[in-house]
């Protein structure tokens, strides 16, 4: 409370908009110069670590692992968010992105209906929601992979779409072990918001079967591998919504077929038809000729 007793009102004057502008600009500048900076000094390490190798009889084990972490989760990494900012496009292309930039799983379903609705549709199907992505969770599904036990719910890697990481994702478990499952992530579209060719829909989703644990072919860090058939999921999921009684339409040659790879390294491959599936009745469905 003020001396005057009338409250604890803050009157504190605004800030000017130049100063707000300064500070954003400094702090951007200083986040940049730590990023360059932990780049060229893991960049150093390992070089080092290379060299120290190369130059000495004995085989140090640690420092192969040492490098691998530095290499794996530092500096390949950030020199991947740079080519990848200057050479990938930001608008969207029917795929999704890695964390690090980098072309992920192809966009081969998308929806009409709300992500609350599309949630309770694929739990009616069977669909498991994946635990968030943290230490505990992380070290439990590589546990649990090189164990071969059971982990339904075993988180799924952060891909992004409109720049905004998966609102919903689903799984499958096969064989007891979450090395291999089947998967599928959705993105909220932004408002008005139209796929090529003029389709309104709500959300879109990219179905993936991972098939075993490996190491990415591009940043060799631990990732899971995944079926080059594309086709083969994005059918599982479509056939799954089906069954709860939404409807289907197919968009023929929505892209041209191709053969690739993800993020990961992985190749893959699609037929380029894309399934709207509607969740609301078909006289609600917002698909426009």
């Amino acid at each position: 409370m003020n001396r005057s007793g009338t409250g604890s009102r803050d009157s504190t004057p605004p800030q000017p908009r130049w100063y707000i502008r300064l500070a954003s600009t400094v702090v951007l500048w200083l986040q940049r110069t730590a990023y360059l900076l932990v780049t060229v000094l893991a960049g150093w390490a390992v070089y080092e670590l290379v060299v120290a190798e190369i130059s000495d009889d004995a085989r140090l084990l640690w420092a192969f692992f040492v490098i691998w972490v530095l290499a794996a989760y530092i500096l390949l990494p950030r020199l991947t968010r740079l080519l990848t900012r200057i050479y990938v496009p930001a608008y969207f292309i029917g795929r999704a992105r890695t964390a690090d930039g980098l072309l992920g799983d192809p966009i081969n379903l998308a929806v009409i209906g709300s992500a609350d609705s599309l949630r309770k549709a694929m739990a009616a199907a069977g669909w498991i929601e994946p635990d968030p992505v943290t230490l505990s969770s992380s070290w439990r599904i590589i546990r649990d992979s090189l164990l071969r036990r059971s982990y339904p719910s075993a988180p799924v890697s952060p891909l992004f779409v409109f720049g905004q990481k998966q609102t919903l994702a689903f799984e499958l478990e096969v064989a007891g072990s979450p090395a291999q499952r089947h998967h599928v992530r959705f993105w909220d579209c932004p408002p008005e918001w139209r796929l090529p060719g003029g389709w309104e829909v709500d959300l879109v989703g990219a179905a993936t079967f991972d098939r075993r644990v490996g190491l990415s072919l591009f940043t060799f860090q631990i990732t899971h591998k995944i079926a080059e058939q594309t086709d083969t999921e994005r059918d599982l999921v479509t056939a799954a919504l089906a069954g709860t009684g939404a409807s289907v339409h197919i968009v023929r040659h929505f892209s041209t077929g191709y053969h690739t790879r993800n993020g990961g390294g992985d190749a893959i491959e699609t037929d380029g038809d894309l399934p709207i599936i509607a969740l609301a009745p078909p006289s609600s469905a917002k698909i426009v000729t």
